[in-house]
C-alpha cells in the first residue's frame, strides 16, 4: 500500500520498479505467483511489467520462471556515471584497503537507508554480505550516522519516520534520546563508530565526504570484524588514514565539481 502520491505520480512506472526490486539475492528466479506477492501486484498487473520489461530487454523467461537480464546494469550504472563519484573514490578505496587490510565504502542516504555505491573488499567472513546497491538501515551503521548527522532536526525527523526497506532487523534500536545524542557525538567529533549495532561481528568506522560548500554528501568506512580486529586498532590506526582519505576524496570531487564545462559548436567554416 503506497502513501499519498502527488498529481503527477505514474502508478504503471512505480509498479514497474516494484517488480525490478522483487528480485533478490536468494530469489534470482521467480514464477509470476510469486513475483506477484513480492511486489504486492495483483497477478494480470505483474504479468504485464513482466512483458514489457521483457520486451525491453531487462527481463528474460526461463523454464523455471523469471529472472533479470545483465542489462538491468545500466539502470545503476546510470546513476555511477551521472556522478562519477566512483571513479573519483575508486583510486582512493584502493589505496586505504591496500594500506588496512580492511574493506571499505561509499554509501549515500536513501531514505531512512544508506545505499552502498562505491565498494573494494578484501576476504573476510562475515554475517552479511555487502555488495554496490546493498541498503542497511542508516542508524545502525556507522556510514549512516556521518549521513544523518550532517541532516537538519526536521529533515532527520522526516528521513527516520520512513521505513527501512533493507528486510535487516538490527540488533541496536535506539530511542529518540539515544540516537539523538549519539548523533551530536557524531557531529563534534566529525566521525562515526559502529560496534555491532547491525549485526554480530560487524565493526565500523566512518567519515564525511564534502562537496566544494561544505557538503556532506557521501560517507565512507572501513569495516572489520570485531572478532579480528579490536577497537584500539579501528580508532587507533586505521582512523587516522580514514579521515585523511575522506579528505582527498572530498577535494577530488570539489576540483570535478568546479570543472569548466565544454560546449561543443558546430564548425561553420
Amino acid at each position: 500500500m503506497r502513501g499519498e502520491t502527488g498529481p503527477d505520480f505514474i502508478e504503471a512506472l512505480a509498479r514497474g520498479l516494484d517488480v525490478i526490486r522483487a528480485f533478490g539475492p536468494n530469489r534470482p528466479t521467480m514464477t509470476l505467483s510469486e513475483i506477484a506477492a513480492a511486489s504486492g501486484l495483483a497477478r494480470p498487473t505483474a504479468r504485464r511489467m513482466l512483458l514489457t520489461l521483457q520486451e525491453l530487454g531487462y527481463v528474460r523467461n526461463n523454464p523455471n520462471g523469471f529472472s533479470l537480464t545483465p542489462r538491468i546494469l545500466e539502470l545503476g550504472m546510470a546513476y555511477i556515471g551521472s556522478t562519477s563519484i566512483w571513479e573519483i573514490a575508486r583510486p582512493h578505496l584502493e589505496k586505504l584497503v591496500e594500506t588496512t587490510g580492511e574493506s571499505s565504502s561509499l554509501a549515500q542516504l536513501d531514505g531512512s537507508d544508506i545505499v552502498y555505491v562505491a565498494r573494494v573488499a578484501v576476504p573476510k567472513i562475515i554475517t552479511i554480505a555487502v555488495r554496490i546497491g546493498t541498503r542497511f538501515p542508516a542508524l545502525q551503521t556507522s556510514l549512516g550516522k556521518v549521513l544523518l548527522a550532517a541532516l537538519s532536526p526536521e529533515e532527520l525527523e522526516k528521513v527516520l519516520a520512513e521505513p527501512s526497506r533493507s528486510g535487516i532487523n538490527p540488533l541496536w534500536k535506539p530511542d529518540k534520546a539515544e540516537y539523538t545524542r549519539v548523533l551530536q557525538e557524531v557531529r563534534t567529533k566529525g566521525w562515526a563508530l559502529t560496534d555491532e549495532h547491525l549485526a554480530p561481528g560487524i565493526r565500523s568506522v566512518a567519515a564525511p565526504v564534502r562537496d566544494g560548500s561544505g557538503g556532506v554528501v557521501a560517507a565512507l568506512n572501513i569495516s572489520v570484524h570485531a572478532a579480528e580486529t579490536s577497537l584500539e586498532t579501528l580508532l587507533g590506526q586505521y582512523l587516522p588514514i580514514l579521515l585523511q582519505t575522506a579528505a582527498a576524496i572530498s577535494a577530488d570531487w570539489t576540483l570535478w565539481q568546479s570543472r569548466p564545462e565544454i560546449v561543443l559548436t558546430p564548425n561553420k567554416s
